[in-house]
């Protein structure tokens, strides 16, 4: 059986041989009754919901904290790839994340308050036999390449479009 350092090892490899690499993810969603929705992920299909207080039947998740568990399983597995490159014997890795954010933002009572995050926090425990200078290099390499991280860190050109009974709307 192929270990995750030897499977990472060869996708690097292929990698390294192209000029420029792309892959595109996708999911595809549909609102099913009330606040409750529900995505279908590469055949895995996913509830979401808000909680009562907001005027969901809570049952799932909302999309603010699938962002939240985004972040915290992205960052564990890229612990999980990068402990061998650091040289890092891992034997656990727990995330809990949280964000702060206002509903007046998403309900249109503030014009001041954002309909998203003010501010996501997250804790890293980290369980490694290994040496505290490796650990935080592995931190450091986490932190740099983690892909949910970026996402929520930095800017991304987003665009979209809308349609009315099959017909775009202008």
């Amino acid at each position: 059986m192929t270990s995750i350092a030897e499977k990472i090892g060869e996708l690097r490899e292929q990698l390294e041989r192209l000029e420029r690499a792309q892959q595109d993810f996708s999911a595809s969603t549909r609102l099913v009754e009330g606040l409750r929705t529900e995505a279908e992920i590469r055949g895995f299909e996913l509830t979401v919901d808000e909680p009562r207080e907001l005027g969901g039947t809570d049952a799932g998740p909302n999309p603010v904290e699938l962002v939240l568990a985004a972040l915290g399983t992205c960052q564990e597995i890229v612990y999980a790839v990068y402990a061998p490159r650091a040289g890092v014997e891992l034997e656990g890795v727990e995330v809990d994340v949280e964000g702060t954010l206002d509903p007046r933002g998403f309900l249109g009572v503030s014009g001041e308050a954002r309909p998203g995050f003010e501010s996501v926090r997250y804790s890293v425990r980290i369980q490694s036999p290994s040496e505290p200078e490796k650990v935080r290099e592995l931190v450091r390499l986490v932190e740099e390449h983690c892909p949910v991280l970026d996402i929520i860190s930095n800017p991304v050109r987003t665009s979209g479009s809308a349609q009315l009974n099959g017909s775009p709307l202008a």
